[in-house]
């Protein structure tokens, strides 16, 4: 607290005597015995505002009966000024609307002022605008005088309401500004594999209890493609690959004699598939699978008979093969198209070709997207690479959104709103659909806290992450709620030291090397009066991001350094 008027008594006093206001020449020259006092005297953001309190104490026979007042306060910063509400003040002989204040009697005067905060007021200070009228002289109408000097400020003045109002607070502490609402965004996951398997299948085909691969059976249009699809991958030096020939035997005979067919059936597959693929160069496992049960299943499943259910929940109800293969001949003498349709699809050896595919690296993923190749790459590699590497994050997550998947929207949210871009943010965000809704909703509180629409951030706060609910605490100068959540990490940092737990602050970001992060060392080294320390993490914060500079130059948490 502040006595703020004791400070020029002398030279308004001298100046008052020459060019003032005929009734406030007195007041001017008794100026020491009025107090006017803000808190704070350096102004805080806070949930988009900077507030504070005002308080003047008017002693009695000060002022005097034919004068008016008008104070305005305002904010005063580069390029602009913001006004508050007028308190007209006024003597018992003015009649006006103003507050009477008698001459006889102290007055204590306490006004709350609010001011919407925008990035060019950090360097900015809180004023007392000051006119003043008489009921007669040189101010029988309200004339703007120097709050300083008590000097009438004419038309042509150069003087900036910095330099004619009465300063009262410096600065703003804007480091609610920096918290950080994009590290709580919620990332949509990817299913991104860099090693996939491929599995292609191809029958051949045998008669009913026959294991002599005929010659129409190697010749069908399925084999044809596994061998294309064999010769492509040896081509390619991505792709290991590995095939195997499994024979099997219908479950319609006896399971001893379906065991040896099968070994049969695994084995001149296998001469006929070594044959077929013989350029291939390639190692081939053969193997036996006696009675497909399984297959058998499917393929009912898969068929178009009208009681493929009763027949299924028939056959389950027995453990023994033998008493599955009694009901599969009972049941293909009335379901004809066991016989004919299912049956002999299972008498096979099936060739299988099991290739493991390995996609492009990190690296090589960045490189096609910055030599302009990224339409090349697939939608799980886009979002993968948009995952690990915030350089082509955007450029990736662009592409990823021509094939409206709603991860991409999400995620590319993130990227904006990590650039503080967040009306962008929501653009991508209101693309998305419900296939995410959880990080849709988490998202959207961060985004509408980040850009001050508290009701908004309110209506999804609910059903967010407890990180998001304690940063849009914070959002709104709760830090002690927020600190019961925040107990590490850079937004942690701010919320400690909002709080003035310095200790704890440096304790969060201990491990983080970011700019940011020096960047808040530095201010909280200034708070502990610990200049040199403050100095180096400022220098290495600026060394880190260039911009940072700019900001060090209007925060009056580094005013120590200036």
């Amino acid at each position: 607290m502040k006595n703020l008027f004791k400070m020029t008594l002398v030279l308004v006093a001298a100046a008052l005597t020459l060019t003032g206001c005929d009734c406030f020449k007195k007041m001017a020259k008794n100026r020491s015995e009025l107090t006017i006092t803000c808190t704070p005297d350096v102004l805080v953001l806070n949930n988009g505002k900077i507030a504070a309190d005002i308080t003047a104490e008017i002693p009695a026979k000060y002022f005097n009966k034919k004068a008016a007042l008008k104070v305005t306060p305002a904010i005063v910063y580069a390029g602009g000024v913001a006004k508050g509400n007028t308190l007209l003040l006024q003597g018992e002989k003015i009649a006006d609307n103003g507050m009477l204040v008698k001459s006889k009697e102290a007055l204590s005067i306490k006004r709350h002022v609010e001011f919407a905060y925008t990035p060019a007021m950090l360097n900015s200070q809180l004023v007392l605008i000051v006119e003043v009228k008489c009921k007669s002289g040189k101010c029988k109408e309200f004339s703007l005088i120097n709050a300083n000097t008590g000097e009438i400020i004419g038309a042509e003045t150069k003087l900036t309401p910095a330099e004619y109002g009465l300063v009262i607070a410096k600065g703003v502490n804007a480091i609610q500004a920096d918290l950080d609402f994009s590290e709580a965004m919620q990332t949509a996951a990817n299913n991104y594999k860099r090693v996939t398997t491929v599995v292609t299948k191809a029958d051949i085909v045998y008669k009913i209890n026959s294991s002599r691969v005929a010659k129409k059976a190697v010749e069908t249009e399925e084999l044809k493609s596994l061998k294309a699809g064999v010769e492509a991958n040896k081509a390619n030096d991505r792709v290991a690959q590995s095939l195997y020939v499994n024979g099997y035997a219908s479950p319609d005979g006896p399971e001893k004699f379906n065991d040896k067919l099968s070994e049969k059936r695994s084995k001149s597959g296998l001469e006929a598939v070594e044959k077929l693929l013989a350029d291939a160069g390639l190692n081939i496992d053969a193997a036996a699978y006696g009675e497909d049960w399984e297959g058998f299943k499917a393929a009912v499943a898969a068929s178009n008979i009208a009681d493929k259910d009763l027949i299924l929940q028939v056959l389950n109800m027995y453990s023994s093969s033998a008493e599955r293969e009694k009901e599969i001949k009972n049941m293909s003498f009335v379901f004809k198209s066991l016989k004919t349709d299912v049956l002999p699809q299972l008498r096979r050896a099936q060739v299988v070709n099991s290739a493991d595919v390995t996609g492009w690296s990190d690296e090589e993923m960045i490189n096609i997207i910055k030599e302009g190749k990224v339409s090349t790459l697939k939608l799980e590699e886009l979002l993968h690479i948009a995952s690990v590497c915030e350089e082509v994050a955007e450029v990736a997550l662009v592409e990823a959104s021509k094939s409206g998947d709603a991860r991409a929207w999400n995620n590319l949210a993130l990227v904006y709103a990590k650039a503080g871009n967040y009306a962008k943010a929501v653009e991508c965000l209101n693309k998305a659909d419900k296939s995410v809704a959880s990080e849709l909703n988490n998202n959207y509180a961060l985004v509408y806290a980040a850009e001050g629409d508290m009701a908004k951030a309110d209506s999804y706060a609910a059903n967010a992450s407890a990180e998001a609910k304690a940063l849009i605490a914070a959002a709104k100068g709760d830090y002690a709620a927020a600190a019961q959540t925040l107990r590490s990490g850079y937004n942690a940092a701010i919320v400690n030291f909002q709080n003035g737990n310095l200790s704890a602050a440096k304790k969060c970001i201990a491990s983080d090397n970011s700019a940011k992060a020096d960047y808040l060392r530095a201010v909280i080294a200034c708070k502990e009066g610990d200049v040199k320390t403050a100095k180096a993490q400022l220098n290495s914060a600026i060394s880190k991001d260039a911009s940072l500079k700019a900001k060090a130059a209007n925060d009056i948490n580094l005013a120590a350094l200036k």
